[in-house]
């Protein structure tokens, strides 16, 4: 539509569609005078209207960020990043050790995805799912968050469903849809934990490590203290919002590096040089001093898009021009990120994979149209861990194992190829499969 019509589409009756970068950090970027679409926000979050994500009074969110940003802050991050650590070198030993030959193959995406929601469960309340504990990385947390994605169009025009379900006694429920049975369960942790926090208080104290309640439950202000039931919503925000971005691009950029000999070798030789010692943890400090690991990260975020569906914000009376267009106060807005990250005027020959890019000098315009984690007041909270995360999985991935693909993958297919829109990207790649050789240093 943008390439018969230009670069503003009416997609609805009161919508309008932006393929205009100017028009991204407008909406975005400096967007304090939008607010986020109410009608949006509430279907697709209606298992989690109590969460940060779902709020769209940007006072209430900005109270809530107040309460969990401490959490997430570079200095928190790297207090805890054994944890993280820790959870890799599970992955790493499971890989090593159980599919090491092309008889014994493993969908990456899958093992991925248990990683990033045992590092998220860990970090965020001292709790892990222990999704890793299945070796052959079929935990049901894992595989339903998955199917979850795909089935988020149902609640998102028709969120009276949820609201119906919720309503049904819970046998009844499961009997219908067994397979729901993963998310009361998960549900029931956090409402234990919860529980236990709110009526042992001192529990906080002599917790493993510090968790978002440590903020949540104690918060300077006592009337900014989130609800019983709102702890629980942004729980699950938490670890669906946690697992999925960087899981997704860590899918994505090794792919495309087992893709290419060039990419892997370079990343190999720049590894190896930087950390003589793999059977030694080397820190995301170190990590992300590597030119080519830093390119090639970036690259992976890029083209991994981050959430797909444009995020719409609703035009208020004090928002200036967009894009040069005077919009009129209560017009829905937005911008999909893919179209960020596939502009050719800031990206050259976007739709392939291409660390190199970041390589040049003066990457500062490439860097300002990275959206992965979107821009301004609604940005990823999560934003240092999931850094700290790919640096760590990226890093300790491609030096201590060789990992290679099997099936019917083309060798040198650096193309980005089909993406699919569930809000979150379904890329139709992702279903790869690999085995480990032996590694010789």
């Amino acid at each position: 539509m943008h390439k018969l019509y230009g670069p503003v589409v009416r997609t609805g009756p009161n919508t309008l569609h932006f393929n205009d970068r100017r028009a991204y950090h407008d909406i975005y970027s400096n967007g304090n005078t939008l607010v986020k679409e109410p009608r949006f926000y509430g279907a697709i979050f209606v298992h989690a209207l109590g969460s940060s994500t779902a709020f769209s009074d940007l006072q209430q969110s900005r109270n809530r960020r107040s309460l969990l940003g401490p959490s997430f802050s570079r200095q928190a991050v790297m207090k805890l990043e054994y944890t993280i650590q820790e959870k890799v070198d599970r992955l790493v030993a499971l890989l090593e050790k159980l599919y090491r030959s092309p008889e014994s193959t493993v969908m990456l995406s899958i093992a991925y995805r248990s990683l990033t929601t045992d590092v998220i469960t860990e970090y965020c309340f001292a709790n892990s799912a222990n999704t890793l504990s299945d070796p052959n990385f079929a935990h049901p947390i894992a595989l339903e968050t998955r199917n979850l994605i795909k089935r988020i169009w149902i609640q998102t025009y028709f969120p009276f469903v949820v609201r119906l379900i919720a309503r049904i006694p819970q046998e009844f429920i499961l009997w219908l849809f067994p397979k729901f049975r993963t998310f009361v369960d998960v549900k029931a942790r956090f409402e234990q934990q919860i529980d236990n926090f709110i009526s042992n208080p001192e529990d906080l104290i002599t917790a493993e490590h510090e968790t978002i309640y440590h903020h949540l439950l104690l918060p300077k202000d006592p009337e900014l203290r989130p609800s019983r039931t709102y702890l629980i919503h942004e729980a699950f925000l938490l670890v669906g919002a946690g697992s999925d971005t960087v899981g997704h691009a860590c899918t994505v950029g090794t792919y495309f590096a087992l893709q290419d000999h060039s990419i892997r070798s370079r990343l190999a030789e720049e590894l190896k040089e930087a950390w003589p010692d793999k059977d030694r943890p080397l820190s995301f400090t170190t990590l992300e001093k590597l030119p080519y690991l830093t390119a090639f990260i970036k690259e992976s975020l890029r083209m991994s898009i981050g959430p797909m569906h444009p995020l719409p914000r609703v035009v208020g009376d004090e928002t200036p021009e967009i894009s040069g267009q005077n919009v009129p106060p209560g017009t829905i807005v937005g911008m999909s990120h893919y179209f960020m990250h596939m502009n050719p005027e800031v990206f050259s020959d976007p739709d392939t994979f291409n660390p190199d890019r970041w390589l040049v000098r003066g990457t500062s315009e490439m860097m300002l149209d990275l959206v992965s984690f979107s821009k301004g007041p609604h940005q990823c909270l999560g934003l240092n861990l999931a850094w700290s995360e790919l640096y760590l999985i990226l890093g300790n991935i491609f030096r201590k194992l060789d990992l290679s693909l099997v099936g019917e993958n083309v060798e040198g297919d650096l193309k980005l190829g089909k993406v699919l829109d569930y809000v979150a990207p379904s890329w139709v790649k992702a279903d790869y499969k690999v085995f480990v050789n032996r590694v010789h240093d």
